[in-house]
Parts: C-alpha cells; sequence; structure tokens
C-alpha cells in the first residue's frame, strides 16, 4: 500500500514487513497503519490488478478488478466513490500496467522519452516499446513464466520438491541465483540440452511433464552437487540469451530500457542489459516485483488525471521503527551514538544490527534494516548464514562508500539498491566475495543514506576499507524486523553481538564477542544509558 501526493511517494508499506511472512496478504494491521500515515482522504483511491477472482469474474468481468494482462489506458477502471464519507475517485488498471508505470514513473527519464519496457516475472516475459505520447505497445511476448520457468530446476535437484508440483517455491528462485554463480558455464551435455529445450520451449510446463524424467539429469541429485551447479549457470544463461537475441534482433540500439518483474531481482540478468550496449542506460526500480504493484497503481492514476507519470522518491519510504515496545532491556549494555566505537566492534568480529529511521521499500535491506558485519574473513559469512538460518551456498553482499566502490569493486558509477554484479579488484574481502570474484554491492553516498555513510566512514579510518557486509534484518521466511521487542528475541535467539538502533548501541552482555572485546580492550565501554527506566 503506496501513497502518493503532489507527485511525490509517501511511503509504501509492504504487507511482510514487520516479521510477517513473505508474500503476506494485507491485513486490518496495515489498513490501520496506512490510516496512520494518512492526514487527508485522498483523491484516488487505488487497487492493482489481479487474475479474476471468481468465476463470474471470469466470464463477466469485474467493476473493481482492472486485471492481469492488458496495457491499453482505455481498460482501466475509473469511477466515483465515497471514502470516510468524503468523495474519492476509484482506479484499478492493469497488475502489466503497474509493473511498466512503476519502472517509467520511478526511472530518471522525463516524460515523453521514446524508451522499452521489459517485464519478467512469474507470468510475464514481455518486451513493450513506450512511445513519446506515453503509449505502450507489446512488442513481443518472448518467453512465457520465465521467473516460473528458471526457478523450476531447483526443484529438480532438490530431493524435497514434488515432482508434480504445479510451480516452484517462493524462495527458489533467489538460491538459484546463488548456485548459478558456482557455474564453469560449460557447454550443455546431450541430456541437458534436451531437458533444457524441453522446460523453454512452448509453454510453461511442469516437470512430471518431462517424457524422460526418470533419467533426467540432476533429478534428485542436491542443490549441492557440483554438476548441477554447472547446468543452474548454462540454463540461466540459455534464458537470458532468448530475451538478448530478441532484443539485438527487434530493437532500435541507443533508447533506454526500463525493467519491472520479480526477474529484476536477477543482478547477472540485469549487469547483463548494461553491458549489452544496446541500450543508452538501463534502469530498474528497487521494488521491480509486486512490491512496487501499488507505486505503479498510483501512478497510473496520476497520469490518467494529471498527465504526469513522474514522481519523486526516496527507497527509505517504509514504516518507521518501534522502539517503545517492551524488550530484555537489562539484557545489554546501552551506549549513545558513537561511530568510532561501533566501527572498532565490527573490526573485531562482532555482527550488529542495524536500524535508523523508515524501513526501505522493496526486499533488499539497504541499509536501514540490516545486519552489519566486518567483510574480511570467510568464516564470517559462513556465521551470517547461520545467523539467517540458510543455506552455506548464499552469497552475502557489500555496502560500499561510493569513493571505494571503484578501487574495490571496479564500479565507476552509483549502485544505490543492490541490482548489480561487480567483480572484486582484492582477495582481502572474503566475506562479500562470491566463488566467482563478483559482488552484489550497495554504494551508499552522504546524501543517499547519511548514517550508514558515516559509519562506513569511521570504518575506513580504524581499517582501510570502507566496505562493511549487509544483509537483510529478518527472520526466516518474514520481512524485515521492524519493533525493538523481535529485534530483542532475534539478537539473543540468532546470535547477533547486539545491535544499533538510531545510533543507540546495545550490546549483549552475554555475548561471548562482546565478553571477548571487553578483555582485549584497556577500559570496558561505560554502558551510560541502562540504568534508564523502560518507557511506560
Amino acid at each position: 500500500m503506496a501513497l502518493i501526493e503532489e507527485t511525490r511517494l509517501c511511503f509504501s508499506i509492504e504487507s511482510e514487513k514487520g516479521s510477517n511472512y513473505r508474500h503476506s496478504a494485507v491485513s486490518v494491521a496495515d489498513v490501520l497503519d496506512v490510516a496512520g500515515e494518512l492526514s487527508n482522504v485522498p483523491d484516488v483511491i487505488c487497487m492493482s490488478g489481479w487474475w479474476p477472482l471468481d468465476h463470474y469474474e471470469f466470464l463477466h468481468g469485474s467493476r473493481r478488478n482492472g486485471g492481469y494482462r492488458g496495457t491499453g489506458e482505455a481498460l482501466a477502471i475509473h469511477e466515483t466513490a465515497r471514502f470516510l464519507r468524503g468523495q474519492a475517485d476509484y482506479f484499478s488498471s492493469s497488475h502489466e500496467r503497474s509493473h511498466i508505470m512503476c519502472a517509467f514513473g520511478m526511472s530518471p527519464l522525463p516524460k515523453g522519452t521514446p524508451c522499452y519496457a521489459l517485464v519478467w516475472e512469474g507470468e510475464m516475459g514481455t518486451f513493450y516499446e513506450i512511445d513519446i505520447r506515453g503509449e505502450i505497445r507489446i512488442l513481443s511476448d518472448v518467453l512465457t513464466q520465465p521467473g516460473n520457468r528458471y526457478a523450476l530446476i531447483y526443484g529438480l535437484a532438490d530431493p524435497t520438491f514434488p515432482k508434480d508440483g504445479p510451480y516452484p517455491r517462493q524462495s527458489d528462485a533467489g538460491k538459484l541465483m546463488a548456485l548459478a554463480s558456482f557455474s564453469k558455464r560449460l557447454a550443455a551435455t546431450a541430456e541437458e540440452q534436451a531437458l533444457l529445450e524441453f522446460l523453454l520451449d512452448g509453454p510453461y510446463r511442469n516437470l512430471s511433464d518431462y517424457p524422460l524424467l526418470e533419467q533426467a539429469p540432476h533429478r534428485d541429485a542436491g542443490v549441492e552437487d557440483p554438476d548441477f551447479r554447472d547446468f543452474a549457470g548454462i540454463y540461466s544463461d540459455a534464458i537470458f540469451s532468448r530475451f538478448e537475441a530478441f532484443a539485438r534482433e527487434n530493437l532500435e540500439p541507443g533508447r533506454p530500457l526500463i525493467i519491472a518483474g520479480g526477474c529484476g531481482l536477477n543482478c547477472d540478468w540485469n549487469s547483463g542489459w548494461a553491458r549489452s550496449g544496446l541500450f543508452s542506460e538501463v534502469f530498474v526500480p528497487p521494488v521491480p516485483n509486486d512490491s512496487g504493484a501499488a507505486i505503479g497503481t498510483a501512478i497510473d492514476a496520476q497520469y490518467r488525471l494529471t498527465g504526469d507519470p513522474k514522481i519523486a522518491w526516496d527507497v527509505y519510504a517504509g514504516l518507521r521503527f518501534r522502539a517503545d515496545v517492551p524488550f530484555e532491556r537489562d539484557a545489554y549494555d546501552v551506549l549513545e551514538r558513537d561511530n568510532a566505537l561501533v566501527a572498532d566492534l565490527l573490526a573485531h568480529d562482532l555482527i550488529l544490527g542495524w536500524v535508523h529511521g523508515r524501513y526501505e521499500i522493496g526486499p533488499r535491506a539497504l541499509g536501514n534494516r540490516s545486519i552489519l558485519a566486518a567483510p574480511f574473513r570467510d568464516s564470517t559469512r559462513q556465521r551470517l548464514n547461520v545467523i539467517k538460518q540458510r543455506e552455506q551456498f548464499r552469497p552475502i553482499a557489500p555496502v560500499c562508500l561510493i569513493e571505494d566502490a571503484e578501487r574495490w569493486f571496479g564500479c565507476h558509477g552509483e549502485s544505490p539498491h543492490m541490482l548489480y554484479t561487480f567483480t572484486a579488484t582484492t582477495d582481502r574481502l572474503c566475506a562479500v566475495t562470491h566463488v566467482n570474484g563478483t559482488a552484489r554491492i550497495q554504494t551508499v553516498t552522504a546524501q543517499s543514506n547519511r548514517d550508514l555513510h558515516a559509519l562506513l566512514t569511521s570504518f575506513r579510518a580504524r581499517t582501510g576499507f570502507g566496505v562493511l557486509c549487509n544483509t537483510s534484518l529478518n527472520f526466516k521466511g518474514k520481512g524485515f524486523i521492524n519493533d525493538i521487542g523481535d529485534l530483542d528475541v532475534y539478537t539473543r535467539d540468532h546470535g547477533l553481538d547486539g545491535f544499533v538502533v538510531d545510533g543507540r548501541i546495545h550490546l549483549l552482555r552475554q555475548s561471548p564477542n562482546y565478553q571477548a572485546y571487553q578483555r582485549l580492550s584497556a577500559k570496558a565501554p561505560v554502558p551510560v544509558l541502562s540504568c534508564l527506566a523502560t518507557p511506560a
């Protein structure tokens, strides 16, 4: 749920945030959170389109649901309604348009810029042309259900996945992205090529539809199997190549490209488009998946009513952190803001939660709901994956001062939303360098995130590197933690050494790493705030 006011994104609230399960439906609590953020009755209430909700909608259409597919403006639903005894228009356009309008509206492209759009997600894999009038024309459905097809082979190798399951699990695509980085990307065997063509040629099909499934390569081999990991990279490249081949054959070189859909979170593919030389620029919003659907639909309504498809926005547009709930305060030494101390703690291999301001929109932790650690040891990566309760093949991303990005990662510009991969230029950053030498970096400036920039500056003064490990602060299978009670439980149950909330440092007294740090310090830090009473 999002609010746009005077062409500015005021907030975007995702139901999975606040330690709710991934892909949660909107709840009453979410609606109340939104109501608490509103200062006036909105002029327009919008709802993103979706598949028909029942058989009647399938047969007769809907007065409320803008549908899943459809790019024409005339297909949108727009009528007068009421809200809180005030007049408020109702608007709904297709899910397809929500992706396109989100990407264009958040992009730096001025209104009226001709460009291409690519929406690739679980259902759609489509190229579009947007003309100077803002009209959207489908160029081709290059490959249907690219996201589902991509994730499906993780289930092929996983013995726990039922081969007759119709769709892959929601988490499998992200895991496959990690595994593909282990691939040497050699040529497919004849058996692999036959399987690849079956899965990518024609309509989407289940694994159980493959006639040679019993003898299929990598079936139940386990996701740790080296041969399967090689195939994961080959298969990933094959999907990208189909879209790239279409672009080279059918698109006019030199125009911008905007990207939306869940596949826009695939950093390797985004980097492939940036390197292709086909486009003058490539833009991916930080909410390319369905977390951007509300924003895109609101942009579409704004465009319909005002003719303006552009918005101003900041990635830190979620809810504020709740520090007013009870937690085990006596379990911590609590100190005032001191970036030099936090940098020193991290340099001594303490791992800390890091919370500032509003949470970031989209699924990537960008420094306001993060776990931070020193980037130098592979053992740190291993410990972070234990804390996160996930597989050890999963990489940890670096957050980096923009001033250091070129030196350590060959990144010549900003990469603020962790959507592209770069090649590390040193072997000293083991915790944030993947097995293939790449890293999915987030660059930080004083303007983009002042508090994190100040910490990175202190860490560089302490170690010579303005780089830290950065992974999301969340329970397994849930969205970002957003209150101090959950953060306290996570710290004590999952093995963090403490956390920093809006500059205030909380160090877990029972943490062996913190205790070792105290012994090494000439003088233990004084817990100047630990005597404060818990707020009523």
